[in-house]
């Protein structure tokens, strides 16, 4: 495509694994493929961005060499039908860096940060995507209206392809798993 953005009609086209591997890194930002048709990623606010940027920063300091975490890049969950999810953040192994496209078992963990308009999404759809992905680990960060965001994380359970409950937070994540990190996302 000549393009820099993915045209209004192929949004109404399937898009098979070559041809989204053939666009530009611009066509490919704002947007997820589900089931092979593009879906367009709602806005986000800078506080959203911000709480997906510091927790980012936490986790890559805290991961040690073996592991990066960044944010606005996706992850290729199949080819057929062709799903890419971009969340938030995504805790990955170092080693991979250079590989394209970014496949789950090179995943640790992805953490979403709930908007207006991505809210089943996020809540629903993904954690079930991730889970059958084998992910082993997914975050959700829900922006409460009182400024102070909760986190909620779940680990995967191998055997269901599922995933349980873990701890809850609010304000500040201090876990463990899948790491030792601690970080104040209440303090924006």
């Amino acid at each position: 495509m000549a393009a820099e953005m993915v045209s209004p009609a192929r949004m109404h086209t399937q898009i098979s694994a070559e041809q989204y591997d053939s666009w530009s890194a611009e066509q490919c930002a704002g947007i997820e493929i589900v089931d092979s048709m593009v879906v367009v990623c709602p806005s986000t606010t800078k506080r959203h961005n911000r709480l997906a940027r510091i927790l980012a920063n936490a986790l890559d300091a805290a991961a040690g060499p073996d592991w990066n975490a960044d944010t606005d890049f996706d992850i290729r969950l199949q080819d057929v039908p062709l799903t890419n999810r971009r969340p938030d953040v995504i805790v990955y192994r170092a080693e991979t860096i250079d590989l394209t496209p970014t496949r789950p078992e090179h995943v640790l963990l992805v953490v979403e940060v709930v908007s207006p308009g991505s809210e089943t999404t996020d809540r629903i759809v993904k954690v079930d995507q991730y889970a059958t992905a084998s992910i082993p680990f997914y975050w959700r960060i829900e922006q409460a209206a009182t400024g102070v965001p909760i986190v909620y994380t779940y680990v995967l359970d191998p055997a269901s392809r599922a995933y349980r409950d873990g701890d809850m937070f609010t304000g500040t994540v201090k876990t463990t798993a899948p790491f030792t990190v601690t970080v104040d996302l209440g303090a924006l």
